[in-house]
């Protein structure tokens, strides 16, 4: 039964596993990788601060981040993932521990509710906040109003990220997730902050949204 404590320890212990497996397989994927990064608005341009900040990037581009996020200026800083509230996130949230990032659990469509609200006790505390706005199944490329109204109610700044792939694999998921090939260039740009005023209309709400996708999907390779 999908109910029982033995069935559940099990499914937990092999989530975790799963987890420490997609780690090894980032990070000794990544050594083959030649990375590129330009515009790191908001990491270590000494002129941005502190103040937290939301990073927004495509659900089919996380696979190449977390090993380098701290080379890119992510050690001088706190940032936690948003991961679904499955077994899968699990996994996710296992992974990312392992890259010194931490996790936030719940979904557009599970957990929503508290996924929010740690996002918020997350950035008040000062955290960045690190999420995928089409996850986590999508749309693909259509970014989700939940990450404009956080960014909203805390007054902070969204980062888009743009990582493009000079060769690279597909695979037929939903969101057709991306894995550069061995020795292949990765180029990361962290974009100029997308801003939402408080107090806006539900048209300008919206016109937000539209833009952080457009600025989204212009940074991608195969839109």
């Amino acid at each position: 039964m999908a109910d029982d404590p033995k069935h559940q320890i099990r499914g937990n212990r092999m989530s975790l596993l799963l987890g420490y497996l997609a780690w090894a397989a980032m990070k000794l994927w990544s050594i083959t990788l030649r990375y590129e990064v330009n515009g790191q608005k908001g990491i270590v341009a000494p002129e941005v601060g502190k103040d937290p900040v939301i990073f927004a990037l495509w659900h089919n581009r996380i696979f190449t981040m977390p090993p380098i996020w701290r080379r890119t200026g992510g050690k001088n800083r706190s940032t936690v993932v948003l991961t679904s509230a499955s077994k899968d996130g699990t996994t996710l949230a296992t992974a990312m521990k392992m890259f010194g990032l931490g996790a936030i659990r719940g979904s557009s469509s599970r957990r929503a509710v508290s996924a929010l609200i740690g996002m918020k006790k997350a950035l008040k505390e000062g955290y960045d906040v690190c999420v995928t706005p089409d996850g986590p199944k999508g749309p693909r490329y259509e970014v989700q109003p939940g990450v404009i109204k956080i960014a909203q109610t805390c007054g902070v700044e969204i980062i888009p990220i743009h990582v493009r792939y000079s060769s690279a694999w597909r695979m037929k998921s939903w969101d057709r997730f991306v894995i550069p090939k061995p020795f292949s260039r990765v180029t990361v740009v962290f974009s100029e902050p997308h801003r939402i005023e408080k107090g806006i209309s539900e048209e300008a709400f919206e016109q937000a949204r539209t833009e952080l996708e457009a600025c989204l999907i212009d940074g991608s390779d195969d839109s």
